[in-house]
């Protein structure tokens, strides 16, 4: 399959996502220093107590969404091996994956809320929702990529010399699990 090339050199399907990509380290890291100059500088900035934040819950989805990276990662590898077996197994495991994450997230926004950390408490509500839900937004977007990426890899689409779209995929998802390796410390550790 002949791929187009742009000046760089670079096929444009990839040049496409990275600098999407870019775009959305402006988004991140905008919202994330943020949080850290009013953090470290605004005496009303008031971090919740430690037994609040849920931690073992936030390291559980930390390493579920490692372990989704791997998963990811092994996909890619499968079809450029041309095993749509692999493919295919693999995909499903990053997305249940990040079902579980979402789901784990999901429990925590419950129960940080009955302990009384919401949207309108102070800085640290605002910050912590707005960050941690525009991340699972791009967990669902990554959740959705990865669903039309295993549809395909079902119907034996993708081989070893036509993967592109599963290597953009991957691509993504990295870039989802990174934020959270990011979030993760700022929000619950430090």
């Amino acid at each position: 399959m002949m791929m187009e090339e742009t000046a760089t050199g670079i096929p444009s399907g990839k040049l496409g996502i990275w600098m999407f990509l870019a775009s959305e380290v402006m988004l991140f890291g905008a919202f994330i220093s943020s949080y850290v100059i009013l953090r470290t500088g605004s005496p009303l900035f008031e971090i919740p107590l430690r037994e609040m934040l849920g931690i073992p819950l936030a390291t559980l989805n930390t390493f579920i969404l490692i372990t989704s990276s791997v998963t990811m990662v092994l996909a890619l590898d499968s079809i450029q091996k041309n095993n749509q077996k692999g493919l295919v197994g693999f995909l499903a495991a990053t997305v249940v994956l990040g079902f579980a994450f979402l789901g784990i997230k999901a429990f925590e926004y419950h129960h940080k809320w009955a302990e009384g950390i919401t949207l309108s408490s102070g800085l640290f509500g605002s910050f912590y929702y707005t960050l941690t839900g525009l991340h699972a937004l791009h967990v669902i977007g990554g959740i959705l990529f990865n669903l039309y990426i295993l549809r395909n890899g079902m119907k034996g689409i993708y081989s070893n010399d036509h993967h592109e779209r599963v290597e953009y995929a991957g691509l993504y998802w990295h870039f989802v699990d990174l934020v959270w390796v990011i979030l993760f410390p700022i929000l619950y550790l430090l």
